[in-house]
């Protein structure tokens, strides 16, 4: 799975998310993507069971960018303990995606498979998604 291989501070606050995405809006190596419609927070299970999803349909034919990583860690408490002693111990990695995010693309296909398999991959997302071109964009 993924996750980053050295984290200066190891625990992060939740944050806030608002607004849309300004960095990585747009495709840039593919010929299609999956954009992200609503905010929230993208596992590392996810990623890779999308990336699996797209990779088993496509049989491995064309390229498949992803342009989401899980740099934030999430902390997790153990179950039936006393609210005191801190925050608990690092669980996992989520990437924060904003409504514009485009999570992956993928090149080398025609649009029929590349939108069949962006619609399998999207499924395995927490966040609404959209199969865009780059036409589109």
């Amino acid at each position: 799975m993924l996750q980053p291989k050295k984290r200066k501070y190891a625990k992060e606050f939740r944050g806030k998310m608002g607004g849309v995405a300004t960095a990585n809006n747009k495709i840039a190596f593919g010929d299609y993507g999956l954009k992200a419609m609503e905010c929230g927070w993208i596992n590392a299970r996810e990623i890779e069971a999308a990336r699996r999803a797209v990779a088993g349909f496509t049989k491995r034919k064309g390229k498949v960018w992803l342009k989401v990583f899980p740099h934030k860690p999430y902390t997790k408490r153990a179950t039936n303990s006393k609210m005191l002693g801190g925050k608990g111990a690092v669980e996992g990695y989520v990437a924060v995606v904003l409504p514009g995010t485009i999570l992956m693309e993928i090149g080398g296909l025609d649009e029929k498979v590349s939108k069949e398999a962006m619609r399998l991959a999207g499924h395995k997302f927490s966040v609404k998604t959209k199969f865009v071109s780059k036409t589109e964009i």
